[in-house]
């Protein structure tokens, strides 16, 4: 080499480092860029990077899902079986597959693929799912409710993929001894299981006898479980279950507040169900509870504190259970400067049909610890059940009618007078 050509090639050397470098710059970009386009625009993400695994699956995917054409099966298999070569340790590409076959008609191939994807990634959501429908062809509703277990630990918004099953697993003997198993160890999938199964009169039946199976259980039904199954009877309305199993539900300590009104002496004990005190938001005015222990003298009881502002609606309400015949409403309450520009009363209302059956209004001013009553009936014409509601008459938030004060009822109580 002489000394002319020694330069020329260094220059050479130079530029074929610098080319190796730049490709190397566009290959890590095309890369990068693949990655970042994967999940919405697979089509894109795959002509940058062929090799872009998770590109692949979500365009397949996607074809498998678009319901406005047919997906060509045969040219998808070809495509995950390629993909398959380069990464045989991706459970998601078994599982597409194997939706492929099963779709194709060839059920047990399918089914392999699905067993080989859970085998690498027992989570594997398409596999697990396919899985479970599966078990419950066969009649193996154990094994389906321990993968419906699986999945939802894993996937809990996928709730709503295996709730239509349910019912026909709880019909069975084995399949209902199951869940009750998976709900007593409390799984997570618990709650939305109650509320799924509200939803119809098969599935209320199925929550009642989970929940009176649970009460004997070491994980006893939570106050927020019997309130849904209590107000899916109201919503279907099955008035008289929903009833027996507040009362069922009561505990020792809660059968002493008992009465045609629960809790008339307003004790701060909440426990959400439908026939106990339900406390509305309301902005026009602040409520409290005090128990008799608690409480300055004379305030124990609810107390309501009106914030010099209109208040439309209701502030207190709970269902009540009144069979035919003549009652008497009463209430010994105490207020301080009480202004009401419009009643504020309590009302009994028939849930079904619906219509106000009494109202007892609260007089305005200042009074210490005075007894309010009011004669009512509830007709021989049917109303299983009752909304007993404190609310006021204003039907427009005007400022004109601002509600001042302070409202204390120390107990509100209704019995029944002979006729």
């Amino acid at each position: 080499m002489t000394e002319q050509t020694m330069p020329l090639m260094q220059n050479l050397r130079r530029s074929g480092v610098l080319f190796v470098a730049f490709a190397l710059v566009l290959v890590a970009s095309s890369i990068g860029l693949s990655r970042f386009l994967e999940t919405e625009t697979p089509a894109v993400s795959l002509a940058l990077n062929p090799l872009n695994v998770d590109a692949l699956i979500g365009e397949i995917a996607g074809e498998l899902n678009d319901t406005s054409k047919a997906p060509d099966l045969e040219a998808l298999a070809t495509r995950a079986e390629g993909a398959l070569r380069f990464d045989v340790g991706d459970a998601r590409l078994y599982s597409l597959l194997g939706e492929i076959k099963y779709r194709q008609g060839e059920r047990d191939q399918a089914y392999e693929l699905f067993d080989r994807a859970r085998k690498l990634s027992k989570t594997e959501i398409h596999a697990l799912q396919r899985s479970i429908g599966r078990s419950v062809e066969t009649g193996d509703l154990s094994k389906a409710v321990g993968e419906i277990d699986i999945l939802l630990r894993r996937w809990p918004d996928r709730f709503s993929a295996i709730a239509d099953g349910l019912p026909l697993i709880l019909s069975n003997p084995g399949g209902y001894k199951a869940v009750l198993t998976a709900i007593t160890a409390e799984a997570p999938w618990r709650a939305s299981l109650f509320a799924s199964l509200v939803k119809t009169p098969q599935g209320l039946d199925s929550a009642n006898r989970l929940l009176l199976d649970l009460t004997a259980s070491g994980a006893p039904p939570k106050p927020r479980e019997l309130s849904t199954v209590i107000g899916g009877y109201i919503r279907q309305k099955q008035y008289e279950p929903a009833y027996r199993l507040f009362l069922f539900s009561l505990s020792e300590q809660e059968r002493k507040l008992g009465g045609y009104i629960f809790n008339g002496s307003f004790e701060p004990v909440f426990s959400g169900k439908p026939f106990d005190w339900q406390v509305r938001d309301q902005s026009g005015m602040d409520v409290t509870f005090a128990t008799s222990q608690e409480a300055v003298e004379g305030e124990q009881g609810v107390t309501i504190r009106f914030l010099n502002t209109p208040v439309k609606n209701s502030a207190l309400q709970q269902y009540i259970e009144l069979p035919p015949g003549s009652y008497k409403i009463s209430l010994i309450a105490s207020a301080r400067n009480l202004k009401l520009p419009k009643d504020l009363f309590w009302s009994i209302r028939c849930v079904d049909p619906a219509g106000e059956m009494a109202r007892f209004k609260i007089p305005e001013g200042t009074f210490n610890r005075q007894t309010l009553s009011q004669d009512f009936s509830i007709g021989p014409t049917a109303c299983p059940m009752q909304l007993l509601r404190l609310e006021t008459a204003a039907i427009a938030e005007s400022w004109r009618y601002r509600y001042v004060g302070t409202l204390i009822m120390h107990k509100l109580n209704i019995e029944r007078i002979s006729s």
